[in-house]
């Protein structure tokens, strides 16, 4: 679970440089890896997208000068790492709606993290093929995609139970070794009814079911 000392919440006025600067697809990406698999060079970075290292340089001092990077501890005198300042960064989305440029940000970041669990499944599926993952681990794996339906109060209150209840866990599991760093997505995204006279279109249909229990 992620403590307050550990989440960057950005107020869309006073933060209004930074947030632009999050702005640029890179960027995000970048952030996300060095919050995932923690202090790296700008050429080690480089490598791992595919980008020059004199473009991963540019855009991590980007992220620095608004804080959202930092220096991290150096191997050698050779070359500055790069370490997340933050492990979060949130906001909210009352207060991100009244500006279009915040709007348009709160969409890539949300489309990003859709990426995110993209490669982020294909890496699990190769760990385990390959043997890197304890086969334990395969039951408990999952995506959800459940329809409930719910009132705005009770899809508050469902974040708020499963952010008590990770924040129990991750306290007990802490020192233990067996523990491994899991890729937990949710999404609560209500949608209004469809009607029936606009016709087929917008993406497939839920299978509706928790993968982890279907068989």
């Amino acid at each position: 679970m992620v403590s307050e000392e550990q989440k960057r919440v950005l107020d869309p006025e006073r933060d209004a440089a930074a947030l632009k600067a999050l702005t640029h697809p890179l960027r995000i990406r970048l952030l996300g890896m060095l919050r995932q698999d923690g202090p790296a060079t700008a050429s080690e970075l480089a490598v791992r997208t595919g980008e020059s290292s004199a473009s991963t340089s540019y855009h991590l001092r980007v992220l620095a000068k608004y804080a959202f990077v930092a220096e991290a501890e150096h191997r050698d005198g050779r070359e500055r790492r790069w370490q997340a300042v933050h492990s979060v960064t949130s906001w909210s989305n009352k207060a991100m709606e009244a500006e279009p440029g915040n709007r348009a940000y709160v969409r890539l970041s949300r489309r990003a993290q859709i990426e995110h669990l993209e490669v982020s499944l294909a890496r699990y599926e190769a760990d385990i093929a390959d043997g890197r993952l304890a086969r334990e681990w395969m039951e408990p794996s999952g995506i959800n995609d459940l329809m409930p339906r719910l009132t705005p109060e009770s899809l508050t209150e469902l974040w708020d139970v499963l952010d008590r209840k990770l924040a129990e866990l991750t306290t007990r599991d802490a020192e233990d070794p067996r523990a491994a760093q899991v890729v937990l997505l949710t999404a609560g995204l209500p949608l209004a009814p469809r009607d029936p006279a606009a016709g087929a279109g917008g993406g497939s249909a839920p299978v509706g079911t928790d993968s982890k229990d279907a068989s």
